[in-house]
């Protein structure tokens, strides 16, 4: 014995507004029914829109060099083993010397020696290799020591650079530069319209970007023998450059009760 199949059916259910209650029932193509059920009206009143302001903000900041490393060079070269090391040894302790009396750390001093035989001779070399934090001194120094040392002592020209971390400490304050310009970008703007300047609703940094020297003057048009010490200087110094966008939120300002 068969069963007899029932036909499918099928409900559509939609939410209306409140607005479309006088709604509940219609008709669809094909007689279908869609069924409409009533949503109760909120009693929370609606929000009223964000207003606010875009502003985007912009700032460079630089770094000179804090550091600075000069190599002396003292060489020797005799026919016995002694006399090499004894020419090398004697001008090596009075540059250590002199440094010490110029208030120079020794952790600041590196020295390293080297020693060989030629075919009828022994050479001996030995480098100092000294970091200045202060400019002035190392001149004074420098200018000492060619003066009291023979050509056999060679003084490199000074190389300057950073500390490690001074790039991405400048780029933090690149950043933050930015978001200040932008922040009184917007104080302003807002103290023009008659409004009151509220929180940031969002903060982007759009661009970043950092150099060495001077833009209009790379470094590659001149040798860096040929610079003088302030040339150098420039040259090595760093440069960053923050481009930030900011929304802030817009407040009306609060009407003074006047009291009677």
């Amino acid at each position: 014995m068969s069963l007899q199949q029932t036909p499918q059916s099928r409900v559509f259910v939609e939410l209306l507004p409140w607005a479309d209650r006088g709604r509940e029932n219609y008709l669809l193509s094909g007689g279908e029914t869609l069924l409409g059920l009533r949503r109760p009206l909120s009693s929370a009143p609606a929000q009223t829109p964000t207003r606010e302001v875009h502003v985007s903000g912009t700032a460079e900041v630089s770094a000179s060099p804090d550091r600075a490393q000069v190599v002396v060079r003292v060489s020797s070269t005799k026919g016995a083993a002694a006399e090499a090391k004894k020419s090398v040894c004697r001008r090596l302790d009075y540059i250590t010397q002199s440094l010490r009396l110029q208030g120079v750390q020794s952790e600041n001093v590196t020295v390293t020696k080297d020693f060989k035989r030629l075919e009828n001779a022994y050479h001996m070399e030995a480098e100092v290799c000294i970091t200045f934090t202060e400019f002035g001194k190392m001149q004074n120094i420098c200018n000492f020591l060619v003066e009291k040392l023979d050509s056999s002592v060679v003084i490199s020209q000074p190389q300057f650079y950073h500390m490690p971390g001074s790039v991405e400490n400048l780029r933090r304050q690149a950043c933050l530069a930015a978001v200040e310009n932008a922040w009184r970008k917007a104080q302003e703007v807002c103290n023009l319209v008659g409004q009151t300047l509220g929180k940031p609703l969002i903060i982007k940094e759009e661009e970043t970007k950092e150099w060495e020297g001077q833009i209009d003057h790379p470094q590659s048009s001149r040798l860096s023998s040929s610079l003088t010490v302030q040339q150098k200087i420039k040259s090595a110094t760093m440069h960053a450059a923050s481009k930030v966008f900011i929304t802030f939120e817009v407040k009306g300002r609060e009407k003074k009760k006047k009291h009677i």
